[in-house]
């Protein structure tokens, strides 16, 4: 069993609530703009961190992490990207290899938007987006998932409400 904390969307801005609501969470899991090398190296060391980069991410971060995690945790396959689009409009560059090896669970950022469903016509899929946790963006509420995955299944999803956008000092 393996409790996983997820984010996105960081934008350079991680709110230190997040190690809050993680503390008890076996990994952490960025689906890219992170917007800052710091960020990946003070989640790294708080708990073991899978992250992609993302379409606003420099050099900086690049060098620390790729742009797609594809991995097998708990029984389960699992992709994180960052722009993948998301059931049943998936970007164009990850619909044909989400039908040639589709995941159990398929984890993005980009859209801002905080998403859990299931996709009937790829396998029942779970896709997830946590939404936004940084201050850049539309997005009015910022966002976390955490959940479970145990032996085939997750379990537990959480959604953790950061507060307003506005509202970070």
């Amino acid at each position: 069993m393996k409790r996983i904390g997820l984010i996105s969307d960081t934008h350079g801005y991680l709110d230190e609530d997040v190690l809050t609501h993680f503390k008890e969470c076996d990994e952490i899991w960025h689906a890219g703009d992170v917007g800052d090398a710091g960020i990946i190296e003070k989640l790294s060391d708080f708990k073991p961190l899978r992250a992609v980069s993302g379409n606003i991410d420099g050099q900086s971060v690049r060098s620390l992490v790729p742009e797609d995690q594809r991995f097998e945790m708990e029984g389960m396959k699992i992709w994180i990207t960052h722009i993948g689009g998301y059931p049943p409009r998936y970007n164009k560059m990850v619909k044909p290899v989400l039908r040639r090896d589709i995941p159990d669970v398929f984890v993005c950022g980009h859209s801002h938007i905080l998403r859990v469903m299931r996709d009937p016509a790829l396998s029942n899929l779970l896709y997830l987006n946590p939404g936004a946790a940084g201050r850049e963006g539309f997005h009015r509420m910022r966002t976390l998932l955490r959940f479970t995955l145990d032996v085939g299944k997750v379990r537990n999803m959480e959604v953790i409400e950061l507060g307003l956008r506005g509202s970070i000092p």
